[in-house]
């Protein structure tokens, strides 16, 4: 019998696995029905829905550059509510091609139940995210493009 992991054990697994680009592992930890969203997101990206879609949203290109990374700084706060946690984070690491280093923080609201996610509020800062990857000027370009929304 598996153990059903804590939202905790579930918080690990995901950064981590980030972090180490086990991309094909990271669909599994959602339920297959979810609710991902990122609000800080400048292009206002519709909210991830399915696992489905998760498995889209993490498939691996080889667009950009090469990130050696690894979660670090991480405090997680227990909720009133056994099945939410707020995680608090660093990746850091360095751009492969360049030896850049970089260090992107983010907070995750994670509701996980049986073990799965299935919401997630995930704040990212994504001008730095952008820049590490080369496809700042993109960003921009497509946030200039962008209606805008009253």
């Amino acid at each position: 019998m598996t153990q059903v992991l804590s939202a905790r054990e579930v918080f690990l697994a995901l950064v981590n696995g980030v972090a180490e680009g086990r991309w094909s592992e990271l669909p599994d930890l959602y339920a297959e029905q979810t609710h991902v969203v990122h609000p800080f997101d400048p292009l206002r990206a519709a909210a991830l829905r399915t696992r489905d879609e998760l498995r889209e949203h993490f498939r691996p290109t080889d667009d950009g550059p090469r990130l050696h990374r690894r979660a670090t700084n991480i405090t997680i706060h227990e909720t009133t509510d056994p099945e939410v946690i707020v995680a608090e984070f660093e990746y850091q690491g360095t751009v492969a091609e360049t030896g850049e280093p970089f260090a992107l923080p983010g907070i995750f609201v994670l509701r996980v139940r049986d073990g799965e996610i299935i919401s997630s509020r995930d704040y990212f800062d994504h001008v730095t995210a952008a820049r590490v990857r080369g496809s700042l000027d993109e960003l921009v370009a497509a946030v200039r493009a962008a209606p805008t929304v009253t």
